[in-house]
């Protein structure tokens, strides 16, 4: 016998209604629609605290073919608040796979929506803009559902990470293979760096364990006085989701710490909120970057980078301090995608070289922030 899939609905603040069937959990839920063009990793993207409030839609059509695994979380839970896919999978097919993606989204109460023209979906967003929307039953009132969608609060001037960041101080445990020695790494490097989660993705942690480097992480309201107290010979500042403009307590922590000379390497989120501690300004982009084949130019060598990204906002480069270099632009739009300082060992970027998903361009930095870390 058939089984029959309900209908859903997903509307738009501006009107814009598309109508496909339920995909995860059933009920409704309201956040910022924004989409992603990564066409694997659609795991780590779920569980990227960056996407928090927002409503993700996949534009590669098929999603779901190697089901679920806990090796590949980014965090420990589910960050969207929903889902939106045009095809998905209706056979699991990979051996690590653990749980099917439409029964993960039903036990993690994430709703989606599934069967949309998802070509046109992100054609208007990327016309008018990200905006807010509602994925809902089929039997909600075209009006009522804008009118939910519309009503939400949205992204700008809200601080999710406080929301997310964690609440106690803790010691990364996690490990990482590494290939060349076909070792397993626990994480009690030689060296020592503390890192602030903001909304942290857990493979910065890989990436920083394989290079010998033991992590304490701090919430993202923890004083600087407290992170010095530490004795660390690097901070590292993490992604995170939300509005960078809302976040000025850790702004402020960061200004302070700017004066210790410890070596300091921002990603993302970190990267905008050290941006204004360096007294630049932060701006909400149309639609964002979202996606693993976004080209960067570092403009100190010449070299282009495939990079994964994941921002709403950016980093306005005008006016520039003296002693700030704007290091790499994207090739797409000529927004900042890397600074640093000229007389510190400080510097950050606007994509992800830790990728998961995306290609692996930019696993140097995590070389150069290691050596610095090593040379304090």
């Amino acid at each position: 016998m058939k089984q029959t899939i309900a209908g859903a609905k997903l509307a738009l603040a501006d009107g814009r209604i598309f109508h496909g069937q339920q995909f995860g959990a059933a009920g409704e839920t309201v956040g910022e629609v924004c989409f992603n063009t990564s066409m694997t990793g659609y795991q780590e993207i779920l569980t990227d605290p960056s996407y928090t409030d927002q409503i993700i839609t996949f534009t590669y059509p098929h999603i779901g073919n190697v089901g679920i695994n806990m090796q590949d979380m980014e965090s420990q839970q589910i960050a969207v608040r929903g889902c939106i896919v045009r095809a998905p999978a209706r056979v699991t097919s990979s051996y690590r796979a653990e749980e099917a993606l439409d029964t993960w989204l039903k036990h993690h109460n994430i709703v989606g929506i599934a069967g949309i023209d998802t070509r046109a979906l992100v054609r208007h967003l990327r016309d008018h803009g990200a905006q807010n929307g509602i994925i809902c039953a089929a039997q909600v009132s075209d009006a009522d559902a804008v009118a939910k969608a519309a009503a939400w609060v949205g992204l700008e001037g809200r601080d999710l990470v406080g929301q997310v960041s964690r609440r106690q101080q803790s010691t990364w445990q996690g490990g990482t293979f590494n290939i060349a020695s076909a070792a397993f790494t626990q994480g009690a490097g030689k060296n020592h760096v503390v890192a602030f989660d903001f909304g942290c993705k857990e493979n910065i942690f890989r990436k920083l364990t394989d290079r010998d480097i033991r992590v304490t992480i701090v919430p993202a309201d923890t004083a600087a006085a407290d992170v010095l107290a530490l004795q660390p010979d690097g901070i590292f500042l993490s992604n995170g989701p939300g509005d960078p403009a809302a976040v000025g307590y850790a702004v402020e922590t960061i200004r302070s710490l700017l004066e210790s000379q410890t070596p300091i390497f921002g990603i993302c989120m970190g990267h905008q909120l050290l941006s204004q501690a360096l007294g630049l300004t932060t701006f909400k982009l149309k639609f964002g970057h979202r996606g693993g084949n976004h080209p960067v130019k570092d403009e100190t060598t010449g070299k282009i980078e495939i990079t994964s990204q994941n921002h709403g906002f950016a980093v306005a480069d005008e006016p520039l301090p003296a002693n700030v270099e704007i290091t790499h632009r994207s090739l797409f739009d000529g927004t900042v995608e890397g600074l640093k300082v000229k007389d510190r060992p400080i510097f950050s970027v606007q994509y992800h070289p830790e990728a998961s998903p995306g290609p692996h361009d930019a696993d140097y930095l995590f070389d150069r922030f290691a050596a610095l870390v090593r040379a304090a």
